[in-house]
């Protein structure tokens, strides 16, 4: 381990210099030597350059004296003269008594530096409380100066020496793999455990306690893991050609099982997105890939809220594809693609193509475009408030049903069915308080709606077996079971976020399009052009941020605590080795 941790360090040393060697400098087996080399130029450069910082301080609070040499001052007071350098105020030196003989080196309105003449090793007693003495240094300015030639050179020539060693980089992380692999090697070895022969229920030989015997009892070794159920005839078929013994048996209830997901290839767009977050759902959890893909398309599009934007994102994602197609595509551009494409068919339906004002825009895309959405339509704003509000009732209500098809086997279903009529009520309200009272009315239909299902959730939610002991629970937890009917109105509401951050994208596209308008015309087309990319560059990156806080969000947060996802689970990594061939 000390051994893997010297090679990671200095591979982040050769990651932080640009190196002129060519890949690939020796054999693998030179990689922790190559390590310490790096390591000791690392170390020695850093001591050069704490050296320089040090030297550096010195010769800047000597300045002011000019060159300062002690041995002068010691060769001087050999010979029975003794000086004593001091600093003060003008005034204190003008009230020195007349028995003080002074130099006086240096002297401006304020301040006066001088150096005290004295016959004796001992200053005189009438000196002003004010003056301050100046500490003469080891070494003399010259010599401060050379020595930091000297570690300004030591810190060029090891840079140098550390640019030339980025070479080893490969080799170093040939080495890294290898040592990753050996203690995980390791570490399955320790963990396996260790069965005697001879009946020893701790696994001990004969000799190792103390018995008189030459004879050294055979031993048992066993290990256990999780395997995926279609491979594990692949491992019965291993244990049988080698003539292990293996036993298989599903997971108990106790065990902490890896998840290991499944998807086709669609689906599997979103795990670029799964990894970066390093969220693994447990593995008695459900999978939300499809919703979490299908969802966070529409949130990104909607987020960005821009066709143009969308049409920019679809341009970068087709050349990083066609680049890496001999190669490989990356699975996060295929991700990047269908986002891309979210967002130009959003752009298309709302008629937002760069901000560009709907009346300028060709009749075409007013034609494309829902009216009810169109940025021609003065109501199109209140209406995607309206569409925020319908696509959480429709994504939550989705977490709630998936809940009582997975529990519709026992009576915890019908708390499922109380939480999804409370949502619907609890639309409903959000509507009435949020959009418009009168057109949006809490009738007694809505109000029955929720009171229902709070009965239905407050009796059924705990149920596991037992009826009495469900609502008891719920009793105990009655504060929670109420502010749980709130939280219904806070997550629904907290899907307004779309169109809000969406809103304060199309007002910086806005800005930006009036400020480099007027430029665009005249002999300031450049300065306008550079606005425009600056601008819209800089809300390209605000849109990847807002997507990051508030895209991601909706799915990991409200929708995953609506479907009773925890996200507690690990991903499925067995110990295994690559063969090279």
């Amino acid at each position: 381990q000390d051994t893997l941790n010297r090679v990671r360090q200095a591979m982040s040393v050769l990651g932080e210099v640009k190196g002129s060697g060519k890949p690939g400098g020796a054999a693998a087996s030179g990689a922790p030597e190559q390590a310490e080399e790096i390591l000791a130029l690392r170390d020695r450069k850093a001591s050069a350059a704490e050296r320089i910082s040090r030297i550096t301080a010195e010769l800047e609070r000597l300045a002011p004296w000019g060159d300062v040499d002690p041995g002068s001052f010691r060769f001087l007071a050999d010979a029975g003269i003794y000086l004593f350098p001091f600093e003060m105020s003008a005034a204190e030196f003008a009230s020195l008594s007349e028995s003080v003989c002074t130099v006086t080196l240096h002297r401006d309105r304020k301040n006066v530096r001088c150096v005290i003449v004295s016959p004796v090793d001992l200053l005189p007693e009438s000196l002003p409380p004010g003056a301050r003495p100046f500490v003469l240094p080891e070494k003399s300015s010259a010599d401060l100066r050379r020595e930091r030639a000297e570690a300004e050179q030591t810190v060029r020539e090891t840079g140098r020496r550390i640019a030339e060693l980025v070479s080893c980089m490969p080799v170093l992380a040939a080495e890294e793999k290898r040592l990753q692999k050996e203690i995980e090697f390791e570490t399955v070895r320790a963990g396996m455990t260790e069965i005697s022969l001879t009946g020893s229920a701790s696994g001990e030989h004969p000799a190792a306690a103390g018995e008189d015997s030459a004879f050294t009892a055979p031993a048992l070794a066993s290990l256990s893991g999780f395997v995926p159920a279609e491979k594990a005839q692949v491992v019965l078929a291993a244990a049988k050609e080698n003539g292990w013994a293996c036993l298989s048996d599903d997971p108990s209830e106790e065990d902490n099982v890896p998840t290991q997901l499944k998807n086709n290839r669609f689906v599997n767009l979103i795990s670029p997105l799964l990894d970066f977050l390093g969220t693994v759902p447990g593995y008695r959890e459900i999978d939300i890939s499809f919703w979490f893909l299908l969802f966070f398309g529409l949130f990104f599009a909607m987020i960005f809220g821009d066709g143009g934007y969308g049409l920019l994102l679809t341009l970068i994602s087709v050349v990083g594809i066609a680049k890496t197609a001999k190669k490989g595509v990356p699975n996060v551009l295929y991700m990047l693609l269908y986002l891309s494409i979210m967002t130009v068919l959003w752009g298309v339906v709302t008629c937002t193509w760069f901000a560009i004002p709907a009346d300028r825009l060709p009749p075409l895309l007013h034609k494309l475009a829902i009216p009810a959405f169109s940025s021609a339509n003065p109501e199109s704003s209140g209406n995607i408030q309206v569409f925020c509000f319908v696509l959480a009732l429709v994504q939550l209500s989705i977490a709630h049903i998936v809940c009582m098809f997975r529990n519709i086997r026992s009576l915890k279903c019908l708390g499922d069915l109380g939480s999804l009529l409370m949502l619907v009520g609890m639309f409903f309200v959000v509507l009435n308080l949020v959009v418009d009272a009168e057109k949006y009315p809490l009738n007694s239909l809505v109000l029955a709606g929720i009171a229902a299902g709070f009965v239905l959730n407050f009796v059924f939610v705990n149920y596991d077996g037992s009826l009495g002991k469900a609502v008891l629970e719920s009793l105990q937890n009655i504060i929670s079971m109420l502010l749980g009917v709130v939280n219904v109105f806070g997550d629904i509401m907290s899907y307004i976020r779309l169109w809000a951050v969406a809103l304060a994208g199309t007002a910086i596209s806005n800005t930006v399009n009036q400020m480099a308008g007027p430029m665009l015309g005249g002999f300031l087309l450049f300065a306008g052009a550079l606005i425009l990319m600056f601008g819209h560059g800089l809300n390209l990156i605000m849109n990847v941020l807002s997507v990051i806080v508030h895209g991601v969000r909706l799915n990991i947060l409200e929708f995953s605590n609506h479907i009773s996802l925890t996200w507690s689970g690990f991903k499925y990594e067995p110990f295994s080795d690559t063969a090279e061939k």
